[in-house]
């Protein structure tokens, strides 16, 4: 990855249509610091695109654990690279289709 496409991603993680910033979080080669700073962001179509992302680093991931957003929270369960103690904590969550998911991927990683 070069150091311009770094930079296009750093601008377009900033752009105000939020769509442009879902593509960012999506995006194996985001930075870390752009990751955190998506996680946090005000939409949760973007912050969902983090979760689902497998180059996002643990820690980004951890945060998202507690994101009011079930559909954030039921993208997390369903990302393979997770940490175990944040799937711990998503199968006991408040909901119960994000509790569903997990039990699912379970399975998938039994069979």
């Amino acid at each position: 990855m070069t150091d311009s496409k770094i930079a296009r991603l750093r601008l377009l993680a900033t752009d105000a249509n939020a769509k442009i910033r879902e593509s960012v979080a999506s995006s194996p080669n985001a930075p870390e610091d752009v990751l955190v700073a998506l996680a946090a962001d005000d939409d949760e179509g973007v912050r969902s695109c983090v979760a689902r992302n497998e180059h996002a680093p643990c820690d980004v991931l951890r945060s998202l654990a507690d994101d009011d957003s079930e559909r954030v929270r039921g993208f997390l369960a369903v990302n393979f690279f997770v940490p175990a103690d944040v799937m711990e904590r998503l199968a006991d969550d408040r909901s119960e289709i994000v509790r569903a998911l997990v039990g699912w991927k379970g399975a998938l990683a039994d069979a």
